[in-house]
């Protein structure tokens, strides 16, 4: 038998599964063709460049249309990943063991339970992360075409997962804590249930929190005007600045100007009302907090950092519950 071949707990878990893996190589091979093809469609129409020196997708070109709704699905698809990961370990692959008793055959068969569940874990590793990998270059495939446009900005939720490296993280956070919650509880449908559940609430605090952890750049004008960010930069607030640098809440002129009669049909009185607020406020410029583009990778990496650690302790924890009721 060659050296590369599986062996032992590997091999039944690839055998045991092998239906599983067909499934989401057929996943990822339709996704290919999808995004592919609505690529290939879309490349047959060039945009047309106007006397501005702008350019603008044909009339005639559908496939761009398609292909950003598609992205769209995949995105989401994206960020739902980790926790399907997290699902199936939890509970076809741990919780139905211990459920429906099988996994005393594997324990009969000079394997320790250590070397078994690690089997299942790596093996489920390596999968899912080469899964991952393979929808992270498709979703490439699209993503240079649709790059900024609605819904799909570098830092919308989604398009920040799939093109970068924290998705990968999530996919390790999702297999241990797969794996912890699959022994603590050893019913297939709640372990797979909870699992989800602590996986999503890790999905939503991260992407409520993941602005939060570098400082926000700050640009500042006169009252009026629109501030600009620069680039693709993300913007986070604006607002309005008084003579002594403070913050001035906006809405509370807006408000003033709404309750203020006739401004809903006498043409300017809005502009002057408002102007009278922010004069006896003091408001004399404007402000816009954003993030750019360059906070991208740092904000990955730390998310990422995070994402590991709480990897390492749910598999220590794993290995820490089958070690006590399995010595």
């Amino acid at each position: 038998m060659s050296t590369l071949a599986l062996r032992g707990p590997y091999w039944v878990t690839v055998r045991q599964y092998r239906r599983t893996l067909w499934l989401t190589g057929a996943l990822v091979l339709a996704a290919l063709a999808v995004i592919g093809g609505l690529r290939i469609w879309d490349l047959q129409y060039p945009d047309v460049r106007m006397e501005d020196g702008y350019t603008v997708r044909s009339d005639d070109n559908h496939g761009y249309d398609l292909l950003h709704w598609a992205m769209e699905y995949l995105t989401v698809g994206m960020v739902v990943l980790p926790l399907l990961v997290a699902a199936l370990v939890a509970g076809p692959l741990v919780a139905r063991e211990f459920e429906s008793g099988t996994y005393k055959v594997s324990l009969t068969q000079s394997v320790s339970p250590a070397a078994w569940l690690r089997a299942k874990l790596l093996t489920t590793t390596v999968v899912a992360l080469l899964a991952t990998l393979a929808l992270m270059g498709v979703f490439r495939i699209g993503w240079h075409r649709v790059e900024d446009s609605w819904n799909l900005h570098w830092a919308d939720r989604g398009s920040y997962e799939a093109s970068g490296v924290v998705l990968l993280a999530y996919v390790l956070a999702a297999v241990a804590v797969g794996a912890l919650v699959g022994q603590l509880i050893r019913r297939t449908l709640i372990a797979m249930a909870v699992t989800g559940l602590v996986m999503g609430a890790v999905t939503l605090v991260l992407g409520a929190l993941r602005w939060s952890f570098l400082p926000v750049k700050t640009i500042t004008g006169p009252a009026g005007p629109t501030l600009w960010i620069p680039g693709t930069g993300m913007q986070m607030e604006s607002g309005l600045l008084t003579s002594s640098g403070a913050r001035f809440e906006q809405h509370f002129c807006w408000s003033e100007a709404a309750r203020t009669p006739g401004t809903d049909h006498v043409e300017g009185l809005w502009n002057k009302v408002e102007a009278a607020c922010w004069a006896r406020n003091g408001v004399t410029g404007s402000y816009v907090d954003y993030h750019p583009y360059s906070h991208f990778w740092p904000t990955q990496l730390i998310e990422s950092g995070i994402l590991l650690a709480l990897a390492a302790l749910a598999a220590y924890a794993a290995f820490r519950v089958l070690r006590a009721r399995h010595p």
